[in-house]
């Protein structure tokens, strides 16, 4: 299948997002853009069915989500049966040192408030569209929301005592 035009725009546009918002889930660039890949792979498979391209960026975003956590599901069930010790640590994005604390402090999170976060706040998306990504109710997702804020507020603050500068997570 070749594709056309306007998928080739839709890909030049998508791609860069898409393995950012994959680096972010997954704190790995090499994961990311596999992530992206796969996404967009799969987005070319439905491409003739997309009928509004204006949505096409969204069916992308979905098939990423949805592709990390069927592998971490599958990372779980490997890790459970070859008791293996975990995932490797993530590389922090590059930045300043604030960012880098911040950074930090999201991967200690639990890997569904890291995710329910990453969509909230850095990729601007409604609770709604959270809701539909992750596919949790509403009161879950405000949930992970509260805790997850809260978590990093408290952790940034611990940073903050022992002599770093103040960090403000938005409310």
């Amino acid at each position: 299948m070749e594709p056309d035009d306007d998928f080739r725009r839709f890909f030049d546009e998508q791609f860069a997002r898409l393995r950012h918002l994959g680096f972010l889930l997954t704190g790995s660039w090499a994961e990311g853009e596999e992530l992206a890949q796969d996404a967009l792979v799969r987005t070319l498979g439905a491409w003739p069915r997309i009928k509004d391209r204006a949505q096409a960026g969204g069916y992308a975003r979905t098939v990423l989500v949805n592709r990390h956590r069927s592998l971490l599901r599958r990372a779980l069930v490997r890790a459970r049966h070859l008791r293996a010790a975990g995932p490797d640590r993530p590389v922090p994005p590059p930045g300043g040192e604030d960012r880098m604390v911040v950074w930090e402090a999201l991967g200690r999170l639990p890997e569904a408030q890291r995710t329910v976060l990453v969509l909230r706040f850095w990729e601007d998306l409604s609770e709604a569209e959270v809701c539909r990504l992750v596919r949790l109710p509403a009161g879950t997702v405000k949930s992970h929301t509260r805790r997850g804020l809260a978590r990093l507020r408290q952790d940034l603050s611990r940073q903050s005592a022992g002599g770093a500068q103040a960090f403000e997570v938005a409310r």
